[in-house]
């Protein structure tokens, strides 16, 4: 695989193993792996990972949005999937930020107080009690990886180098368990309000649309693991429909955005062109520019006034 380094912030979210909980419970109108998700990308952490198991539900409950799986045992532990993810983000971001799905309630303030921390690792904290998400420096992964005790991710934290930075942040969210239906339901109302934002949704379209989010994502993995066919594994697109997305893009386009070379077990190499790789750094770009600028106009000019007025 090319080397793909980034200095953003990559996200883990483990729902699948022992104690995963129950990913698609609805609490409110949406799933708690939703509503980790949406707090994850409004944040601007990109790529998502999600770990899951044998259950073909989780990913088509959230392949539209965007994300990459990665597949665990069911028995495996919070660790197990934690490194899992690890392994994947290594030397593609600056830091990654992981939670289990069973910890979905945190606010996304409580992910950009973590973000701008200069912590090597930081966690939350509400009243001296700490919680989720826990955010990690990519030069930790490995000492995280060749840890083997059996303290799980607490331990593995614990045993490097760089002792963990806690923020105090008033978000009770972070403590919220979905083992703990009361918890949940009383932060709902609080959550579901930290959620508010305006949602850019960015596509390119000519006659239809031919540059989506799930696009974006194909192209971001093809040019990791130049090979179509785990892309589509990752993202959960059929590979039908993938060429179909490259194809469509590249008659738009009017140029090529991958380089194919047929032949092996796992149908050959599929590569980004330059003007490929191009492309999609420049819609990364344009994305985050977007959505920074709609947050802010937002804040500055709309939530006062129409949301919560004098």
């Amino acid at each position: 695989m090319s080397e793909f380094v980034s200095e953003g912030v990559g996200g883990i979210i483990a729902a699948a193993g022992s104690r995963a909980g129950r990913p698609l419970l609805q609490v409110g109108e949406i799933s708690l792996v939703r509503r980790a998700v949406i707090c994850y990308q409004q944040a601007g952490v990109f790529p998502i990972v999600v770990i899951v198991g044998g259950d073909k539900a989780v990913k088509k409950h959230l392949a539209p949005l965007g994300v990459i799986f990665l597949e665990s045992g069911e028995n495996d532990e919070l660790i197990d999937a934690a490194k899992i993810g690890l392994k994947y983000l290594h030397n593609k971001c600056g830091r990654v930020v992981f939670t289990p799905v069973s910890a979905p309630m945190f606010a996304p303030s409580t992910l950009f107080a973590l973000m701008r921390s200069k912590a090597d690792i930081a966690a939350p904290s509400y009243r001296n009690k700490g919680g989720h998400p826990v955010l990690i420096a990519d030069r930790l992964i490995p000492e995280i990886l060749a840890y083997q005790g059996e303290d799980g991710l607490r331990g593995a934290v614990q045993a490097c180098g760089s002792g963990r930075s806690w923020l105090e942040v008033e978000d009770p969210g972070i403590l919220a368990s979905a083992g703990d239906d009361e918890a949940l339901n009383m932060n709902l109302k609080r959550h579901n309000r930290s959620l508010l934002r305006p949602v850019v949704s960015l596509s390119l379209e000519g006659e239809a649309s031919f540059f989506s989010q799930r696009t974006k994502l194909l192209l971001y993995l093809l040019k990791d693991t130049e090979n179509m066919r785990q892309s589509c594994k990752l993202s959960g697109i059929a590979h039908s429909m993938a060429w179909n997305m490259i194809n469509r893009l590249e008659k738009n386009l009017g140029y090529k955005v991958v380089e194919r070379q047929h032949g092996g077990s796992w149908g050959g190499r599929t590569s980004l062109t330059a003007n490929g790789e191009n492309l999609l750094s420049a819609f990364r770009e344009f994305e985050l520019y977007l959505n920074k600028t709609a947050q802010e106009y937002f804040n500055k000019n709309f939530i006062c006034t129409h949301i919560m007025p004098s």
